[in-house]
């Protein structure tokens, strides 16, 4: 078995100080209550695509695109997704997580992993999760402390937690300061929810610790948007999911697949 290299850990000045004094902020922790914008960037600007432990480069598909299909086959897509929606989905992109909520102002979602084969298109490769977002919902123009999750299509490029990689091909951060403390909104204990974490790419610079706390938005458009193990309650922004939904989402994201999220209420993906 190769030993994988440890990726540089990119720490600003910010997370620096906070690592310090023991306090990390983040967007659906029970520590501060920050969250994030999505105005439909995908990845962050001036992000750049991630790189898989091997260090090698992990964007993944030929230059051109998905291979052309042949005549007479029509690709499947992902259901219940707009013509806008979909415009999101990079070409390169052939690994997606929908998390669908069931209105604009609920806490509850579904989500679905989906991969795309050039010839026949997008399929399910999980069976539908329960999921969590926001305890106010869902936003298109999110900012800081407005307690929605941010409604949008981003890359999923890197990945950490509490607890040892469970086998992910994403850089993985590990290390205690994942760590949430109090309780919930519906006073269940917050307690583990950062063991798995992905980031999510809005407001933050991609390829680097979820920890990091560079924000290209602005620190009004929030931060720290994750997929987490879920606490049984709404968040404060972030998506969860049951934990070993989480290991499994964890063990099954690829680099090389360009993976993204698309999130949001039903209404607002079908657009």
């Amino acid at each position: 078995m190769s030993v994988r290299p440890v990726r540089p850990v990119r720490r600003g000045p910010l997370i620096t100080a906070l690592l310090a004094t023991g306090l990390l902020l983040t967007g659906c922790s029970g520590l501060t209550g920050t969250t994030d914008h999505a105005d439909n960037v995908g990845s962050a600007p001036g992000g750049t695509a991630a790189k898989d432990k091997a260090g090698a480069d992990a964007t993944g598909g030929a230059a051109g695109g998905p291979a052309p299909e042949p005549a007479g086959v029509t690709p499947e897509e992902i259901p219940d997704l707009g013509p806008a929606t979909r415009a999101e989905i990079s070409p390169q992109t052939s690994q997606a997580v929908v998390v669908t909520g069931t209105g604009r102002d609920s806490s509850t979602a579904s989500a679905v992993v989906y991969e795309r084969d050039p010839v026949t298109g997008w399929h399910a490769v999980s069976d539908v999760w329960p999921a969590h977002n926001a305890v106010r919902g869902w936003t298109d123009d999110h900012f800081q402390g407005d307690l929605r999750s941010p409604i949008g299509v981003f890359d999923l490029t890197d990945a950490g937690g509490k607890l040892p990689d469970p086998g992910t091909k994403l850089p993985y951060d590990r290390g205690a300061i994942f760590e949430a403390s109090g309780d919930g909104f519906e006073g269940e204990a917050l307690a583990g929810s950062f063991d798995y974490v992905v980031a999510i790419n809005y407001n933050r610079l991609p390829g680097t610790t979820p920890l990091d706390w560079t924000r290209p938005l602005g620190e009004d458009k929030g931060g720290g948007i994750w997929l987490h193990v879920d606490h049984g309650g709404p968040t404060q922004g972030c998506v969860s999911l049951p934990r070993w939904r989480m290991k499994e989402l964890l063990r099954m994201l690829d680099p090389a697949k360009r993976p993204v999220v698309v999130m949001g209420d039903a209404e607002s993906l079908s657009d």
